[in-house]
């Protein structure tokens, strides 16, 4: 590399609201809203650090509706990863860098509040709700992922348990977590109507599963991601989860701009690029990556095209 480059490199990195950023956004993609929150900054001062660090290939962007978010994207090897490397250790115990931390936690808790507050208040009428989805026939497509029979299978985001309800009629054993205790308590009531056993219901976040590693033999999130503050993370939480070989499968929307989604339906992503999806994957370990997008339904409403996307946990 040319002294000119490698003072590039210096040049960019010398700079602390850049440092502090780039740590941010290593952790966890944010929109520009979040990251002001965050570091406390104005909008004209963070806007011009993240285009200078985008112009420096250090991070990428990403459109969701009216909304930019942002995300790390360091380069594999050479000056630039070298240089991050000797700044990160530079940040361990760092006064600014702990309470950025901190700050980051309450933001992405911000994030899960509205999604359960949304889904607290809802409770047994999203069954009515979801009819929107139309996605009855997505939802036996994904079913067909988790063949063969007599598997112990997660259900992630269960709301009212419809689909651990199908998957015990179809013999397997069923751990159904939600974040909502009101969606749980609708689940429960829909299992027992309906007489179905082999369903265990468990309060607990999708960014830190109630589970033990390697439990079960595949997890599944039906229509879920959206609405969570992190998808990358529960994507891996899903994958510690999983036993070596274990298949782990993702319904969703592609990235789309109807807005009406997050007045009437509460989401919090409006829908994701296939691309993102696969990089999700292999972060998480998992291989054998398929994803089929399938058009959209109408079912009175315009809908974006769906994804089914499956990966296998590495041994």
């Amino acid at each position: 590399m040319s002294a000119e480059a490698l003072q590039r490199v210096f040049k960019t990195l010398s700079d602390p609201t850049r440092v502090r950023l780039l740590a941010l956004l290593e952790r966890e993609e944010l929109a520009v809203q979040e990251l002001m929150q965050v570091l406390g900054m104005a909008q004209s001062r963070v806007s011009r650090h993240l285009a200078i660090l985008r112009e420096a290939g250090l991070i990428r962007d990403r459109r969701d509706g009216t909304y930019v978010f942002y995300r790390f994207a360091l380069p594999g090897d050479g000056p630039w990863r070298e240089a991050w490397e000797l700044v990160r250790r530079g940040l361990v115990g760092d006064a600014t860098a702990t309470r950025d931390t901190t700050a980051l936690a309450q933001a992405l808790e911000a994030r899960a509040a509205r999604a359960r507050s949304f889904f607290d208040a809802v409770g047994p009428e999203w069954d009515a709700l979801r009819k929107v989805f139309d996605d009855d026939a997505l939802r036996a497509r994904a079913l067909a992922r988790l063949v063969p029979r007599g598997l112990r299978v997660v259900d992630i985001g269960t709301g009212t348990g419809i689909l651990a309800l199908e998957l015990a009629r179809l013999g397997l054993d069923v751990v159904a977590i939600d974040h909502s205790s009101r969606m749980l308590e609708a689940a429960r009531a829909k299992l027992e109507e309906a007489g179905v056993s082999g369903v265990e219901l468990r309060h607990g976040e999708a960014s830190a599963l109630p589970l033990e590693d390697a439990d079960c033999d595949a997890a599944f999130a039906h229509m879920v991601i959206h609405y969570l503050p992190s998808p990358a993370e529960t994507l891996c939480e899903m994958s510690r989860v999983v036993k070596p070989g274990g298949r782990v499968v993702i319904v969703d929307f592609v990235a789309h701009e109807y807005e009406w989604m997050r007045q009437e339906l509460g989401v919090h992503w409006l829908g994701f690029d296939p691309e993102a999806v696969a990089d999700w994957f292999r972060e998480a370990g998992l291989s054998d990556f398929r994803l089929e997008v399938h058009a959209g339904l109408s079912s009175g409403r315009d809908l974006p095209a769906s994804f089914i996307a499956s990966g296998t946990r590495n041994a």
